[in-house]
């Protein structure tokens, strides 16, 4: 298989994993809003998970990522090192674990009541259970990427998911409340660790002969290079879900329930281009082992183009018709969510990029790089989302995002620049025809979008938006028919 073969494939695995993950987390997440738990109860789920992101920073710090670096590279360069570095990740994380939910444990109702809600209290004691299995479900999980076996990965991510919508509603229904949908995270991601270490055991351990000894200096080194990817990790945190834990703190559990749709709207959308990302980032590692950058440069310049083909457009049409689909969707006392979406659209378009770029800036060995510009950003999302947040409430929160993301992709693109010398001139050209198409789609769903009054007619307008789409991507040669049918099949 070619490598191109190989991306496609890998695509197409990690697709349908992002499909059933994102599936079933918007079923959970529609069935929890619209009928099984009332806004309070689904603001203070998503806040206390929101501060388990944070602890869960030192269970993880950036070792699976430094991991799966050197398992990629090792797999190639010398295999035998590989049992030795499951095993020193693998203890190195325990060890980690039992720290942090040993003092989470003790300190629980200490950290809730510090934090402005007493109430918040059970679901940290049972946080200790949630960091270890989160922690090694992703473990598993970015460590098959690795090893580039995304079929594999995209499993672990995909039962995940299904399990988690499957325990979560079953304890719910039980009459546990938002605490029984919890306890349903953590049961789904259990399973899922289960099945990734175990495939990691039978596939990748036992399968590589061990060398004769570790390579002197090799767990250093691992140890070394997870740390600038732990300040990237936390600065994603400050990003993805302080903002969640600051606004309960100043606002109230129904502020973070608005400011959570929108996220969760958000995440579903980008799930296309984080599968992309998560699926070409392992090769850019072993393209710059081979010295074959312009190889490289292709690959990334077709996938930003295909995601700014995707994302432009989605994304201003999502600000048209956000309205009428979070009121049709979720119910009218979810509408404090739609100025929310709105302002998170733009932040959708730079995620996609990001997701494009940021795990292949490790792979191409520029993780200290990001992880500086990473840090300054998120602390200037934090210090924004301090002042704007009292002022503005959750509006405020969605601002402060898109204002530090702005900056965060810029620098990025930057350092992708001087790694793969990208052809500018010809990727403005090509934003401009995409800038063009989403103008013409825009115009066609302003005009039917006072007509939404049913959810069926909301499915015509969005309809219509992509018709529209994609009948100009395809005229205007942005699109290869045949290209997108030889992928397809």
């Amino acid at each position: 298989m070619n490598r191109q073969s190989h991306i496609i494939h890998g695509f197409k695995a990690t697709l349908v994993a992002r499909a059933i993950y994102m599936l079933s987390s918007a079923l959970l997440m529609l069935l929890l809003t619209r009928y099984l738990l009332e806004p309070e109860g689904y603001g203070a789920l998503y806040w206390a998970i929101g501060i388990l992101a944070v602890v869960q920073l030192v269970a993880d710090l950036g070792l699976g990522k430094s991991a799966a670096r050197y398992f990629s590279e090792y797999r190639e360069k010398d295999p035998g090192q590989i049992p030795y570095l499951i095993r020193s990740t693998i203890a190195l994380k325990i060890v980690l674990l039992t720290l942090v939910s040993s003092a989470l444990l003790l300190s629980h109702e200490w950290l809730a009541a510090t934090l402005g809600d007493p109430g918040v209290a059970p679901f940290l004691a049972a946080g200790a259970l949630y960091v270890v299995a989160f922690s090694f479900s992703g473990f598993s999980q970015i460590s098959l990427q690795g090893f580039n076996h995304l079929g594999y990965s995209a499993a672990v991510q995909a039962i995940s998911g299904f399990a988690r919508l499957v325990f979560a509603i079953a304890f719910v229904l039980l009459g546990m409340g938002a605490l029984g949908a919890f306890f349903g995270y953590v049961v789904g991601y259990t399973i899922a660790a289960a099945v990734g270490l175990t495939v990691l055991y039978l596939e990748f351990y036992t399968k590589h002969e061990p060398a004769d000894e570790y390579e002197s200096g090799l767990s250093r080194r691992l140890v070394e290079y997870s740390v600038p990817l732990t300040a990237t990790r936390s600065a994603n945190v400050i990003d993805k879900r302080i903002d969640v834990v600051l606004v309960g703190i100043f606002l109230t559990p129904l502020a973070v329930a608005f400011y959570q749709v929108g996220k969760q709207i958000s995440d579903f959308v980008l799930a296309p281009a984080e599968a992309l990302g998560f699926t070409i980032s392992p090769n850019f590692g072993e393209q710059k082992a081979a010295d074959q950058l312009e190889q490289a440069r292709q690959i990334y310049e077709t996938s930003l183009t295909n995601v700014l083909l995707l994302y432009i457009p989605a994304t201003v049409g999502l600000v048209i018709v956000a309205e009428p689909f979070i009121t049709m969707v979720f119910g009218s006392n979810y509408a404090g969510a739609v100025p929310v979406l709105q302002i998170l659209a733009g932040f959708i378009l730079l995620q996609a990029i990001t997701n494009l770029t940021s795990d292949s800036l490790d792979y191409l060995g520029r993780a200290r790089s990001r992880a500086i510009a990473k840090g300054g950003t998120s602390v200037a999302n934090f210090g924004l989302n301090l002042v704007l947040i009292p002022t503005f409430g959750v509006v405020g929160a969605a601002a402060a995002t898109v204002v530090t993301h702005t900056v965060y992709v810029a620098v990025n693109l930057y350092i992708v620049h001087s790694e793969l010398s990208l052809r500018l001139e010809q990727l403005g050209r090509t934003i401009g025809r995409i800038c063009a198409i989403t103008g013409v789609m825009a115009v066609a769903v302003l005009l039917v979008t006072p007509l939404i009054s049913s959810f069926v007619m909301l499915i015509g307008a969005v309809a219509i938006g992509a018709f529209t789409w994609s009948v100009l991507a395809v005229t205007t040669g942005m699109i290869d028919v045949q290209e997108v049918r030889s992928v397809i099949t």
